[in-house]
């Protein structure tokens, strides 16, 4: 189990091909002290096409695809012979039934080293309209989906449940976790309604949007609340955080990377309402919910190049952390000293260049280790 008392870091592994990347960072995890290797759940990349070339990230060929994703289950079964805790970071119950997502999950307890973490949201529209599937009141249907999984781990004997969305008549989930890798479901929350579903179902908070520390203090607290309220023992949510972060050898190189059309690119993917905090509109609109509403292939090469020239550079500096990695680890300190107990750096950077990519990866190893011993 991730410990809700002292600060776990993690690193995400992706699912992505090739392979041997995944298994470079597995095991670079493994070797430099990280407690959780994080694959993610996707369809779809949040990179279209149309942009997707050398002038934008080192990573892109004309010959490549963004979209390259591996079955998460599928990668995580066969990570799960490392010593480290495999979660995904995070998958929803419109793809795949609730039902399916607790044995996946007991599954995982059987197969791996470690207690396995499922990390589940309330899904994004790229993965489910393109495909047919409805994108309708994602956060109910995760409610009753978040119930249906509480069930099926805790319950014993034949289960009844009957919702809006999902129903079980005498259904029966007898498989039982090992006792010593029970399995966490971690809840990416942001807005009112999730920040309460996680104090009541999840095990951990996994968000990625930024925040302030008042905002992080805050949402922290309303968590905790909502627990207390329904029995459980608040202490025992680990407060997570997937962060995206722009890692320079300089203040000023770190200003120029935040220049960069691909860090530029992330904050489009932040929602309306943050760019309205810093007194701007979001290219895409006001009410445009960030990576949520963002299906890439309805962008083309001169809607994307012009929202990327509305960036602010002094917006975007508030909307992802950035600096040199001593303070960097200084900034995130704060969090750490507010509670914050997983945390996982998401180093946009890294796309810029090979170098960059390099830099980044060892300057998070770096600024985590920190981190964790104070």
């Amino acid at each position: 189990m991730i410990d809700s008392t002292r600060l776990t870091s993690g690193i995400t592994v992706g699912t992505q091909p090739p392979l041997r990347r995944i298994n470079l960072l597995t095991r670079i995890a493994g070797r430099t002290g990280f407690d959780v290797a994080w694959v993610t759940d996707h369809f779809l990349g949040f990179f279209p096409r149309a942009i997707w070339d050398r002038d934008f990230s080192w990573a892109a060929s004309p010959d490549s695809s963004p979209h390259l994703y591996y079955d998460y289950q599928a990668l995580m079964g066969y990570l799960a012979h490392r010593n480290i805790h495999i979660g995904v970071g995070v998958t929803e119950s419109i793809r795949r039934h609730p039902v399916l997502l607790a044995q996946f999950a007991l599954t995982m307890s059987h197969l791996a080293k470690r207690a396995p973490i499922l990390g589940i949201g309330s899904g994004e529209r790229e993965n489910v309209e393109p495909y047919g599937l409805p994108f309708e009141r994602p956060v109910s249907r995760l409610e009753e989906a978040l119930q249906v999984i509480r069930l099926c781990l805790d319950s014993d004997g034949p289960i009844d449940f009957k919702g809006e969305f999902f129903t079980l008549d005498r259904a029966v989930m007898d498989l039982l976790p090992k006792p010593d890798r029970i399995p966490q479901v971690w809840i990416a929350a942001h807005g009112p309604r999730m920040l309460r579903l996680t104090g009541e179902y999840g095990d951990g908070w996994y968000p990625t949007f930024p925040m302030t520390p008042g905002e992080f203090e805050g949402a922290l607290a309303t968590i905790r609340g909502h627990a207390r309220r329904v029995g459980r023992d608040p202490a025992a949510i680990v407060p997570g955080w997937q962060l995206f972060a722009v890692i320079g050898k300089s203040t000023v190189h770190a200003r120029e990377l935040l220049d960069s059309p691909v860090v530029r690119f992330t904050s489009l993917l932040a929602p309306g309402y943050l760019w309205e905090k810093a007194g701007l509109e979001h290219p895409f609109g006001p009410e445009f919910r960030g990576m949520i509403d963002f299906v890439p292939q309805d962008y083309g090469k001169a809607q994307m190049q012009h929202a990327m020239s509305q960036v602010d550079l002094d917006v975007l500096s508030q909307m992802v952390v950035w600096g040199t990695p001593d303070s960097i680890t200084e900034q995130l300190q704060t969090y750490v000293d507010l509670g914050l107990r997983h945390l996982v750096l998401q180093p946009a950077s890294a796309l810029v260049s090979r170098r960059d990519a390099l830099f980044s990866l060892r300057a998070s190893v770096s600024i985590q280790r920190k981190l964790r011993r104070g």
